[in-house]
């Protein structure tokens, strides 16, 4: 049976499953549908066209689904969709997307978000990410899988964010982040391959081997980005153990819009 709180406000509507569990004062609004298992915390406001998977811990306070921060959007019935076993904390907030990107905002599955979060309209985040108290991530931003955002972390709208990469706290991101790099700094540089990250994940020593020679040659040698391509190319041809995470790289750096961290 559905646990909810007296106090709590469910507009006619709202899809709860069953085992649900909803906070003091927390308010659901009508198109809002929440999966198996997860919770509410007080105060928590969950409104706006928003969907929640299963297994989710919203912290108290938290505001999901609030109509994007941007002067264009009219009222259009746009998106929040979150995945399962996240765990999203205290005073966090998730916009819904808006109709100039695809009118979705998305979170995947197994993040951890941490207090004070912001996520704007039409980001995409994957899964595993972190994202540490007071990272704020601005609009049409691209998370990759398992990177992690560390705190009061500011990063500029169209900004993509490769798997695997870390960013030191009260980093300044304005460019793309290659994924496995680290960076840091207030106006973000880069600080080597995330090597402490890529062993927990279980990354072989020769793929790391071979992801350290692909850093050194985007970032060490002294070459054009056009040269370091070529030559990261050769290297994703050679490689026995790490030619995929090479490729990968490539293909992030490929598709920038905005230009990589140099």
């Amino acid at each position: 049976m559905t646990k909810i709180h007296s106090s709590a406000v469910i507009e006619p509507g709202a899809e709860l499953d069953e085992t649900v569990e909803i906070g003091p004062y927390a308010v659901i609004g009508a198109h809002v549908k929440i999966g198996a298992g997860t919770k509410i915390g007080s105060h928590s406001v969950l409104e706006g066209h928003t969907t929640l998977g299963k297994d989710n811990q919203i912290g108290h306070y938290a505001a999901l689904g609030g109509a994007p921060q941007d002067m264009k959007y009219r009222g259009e019935p746009t998106q929040l969709e979150i995945g399962d076993r996240n765990t999203i904390r205290e005073f966090t907030t998730i916009h819904t997307g808006t109709v100039q990107d695809t009118g979705l905002t998305r979170i995947g599955d197994d993040n951890w978000i941490m207090a004070y979060v912001h996520i704007a309209h039409d980001c995409i985040v994957g899964n595993h990410t972190i994202f540490a108290s007071n990272a704020q991530i601005a609009g049409h931003v691209q998370v990759g899988d398992w990177a992690i955002l560390g705190g009061m972390v500011g990063v500029h709208q169209f900004v993509r964010i490769g798997a695997h990469s870390m960013l030191g706290g009260a980093t300044v991101l304005i460019q793309d982040i290659p994924p496995f790099i680290m960076a840091a700094g207030d106006k973000a540089k880069p600080h080597g391959i995330n090597l402490e990250g890529l062993r927990r994940r279980g990354f072989t020593a020769a793929a790391i081997t071979t992801l350290r020679t692909a850093y050194r040659t985007l970032y060490k040698a002294g070459l054009s980005l056009e040269q370091a391509k070529i030559q990261l190319a050769e290297l994703a041809a050679q490689a026995d153990d790490g030619n995929a995470h090479v490729q990968e790289l490539l293909s992030f750096i490929a598709d920038t819009q905005r230009g990589i961290i140099r």
